[in-house]
C-alpha cells in the first residue's frame, strides 16, 4: 500500500485579477489594508496570492499611501 502524502494546498488567485483591476492605486486604503500584518509589513506575494505585476503596483501603492498619510508605517 502506498503511503499519502500531504495535499498540496489550492493556489489562491490574485485578487487585482479577480477585480479587473488595470492600476493599484494608492488613494484605495482599505483594499491596501488587506495586505499589510499587524505590524505594518507588506505581506509577500506567496501569502497574498498575488501576481508579479499586481504585487509590484500594491507595494508602491503601499509606499506611496504611507507617505500621503493614508496608510501608517506601523499598526502599534
Amino acid at each position: 500500500m502506498r503511503k499519502e502524502r500531504g495535499r498540496r494546498p489550492k493556489k489562491k488567485v490574485c485578487q487585482f485579477c479577480v477585480d479587473k483591476v488595470e492600476w493599484v492605486d494608492y488613494k484605495e486604503a482599505a483594499r491596501l489594508r488587506r495586505f499589510i500584518t499587524e505590524r505594518g509589513k507588506i505581506l509577500p506575494r506567496r501569502i497574498s496570492g498575488n501576481c508579479a505585476k499586481h504585487q509590484r503596483q500594491m507595494t508602491v501603492a503601499i509606499k506611496r499611501s504611507r507617505i500621503m498619510g493614508l496608510l501608517p508605517f506601523t499598526l502599534e
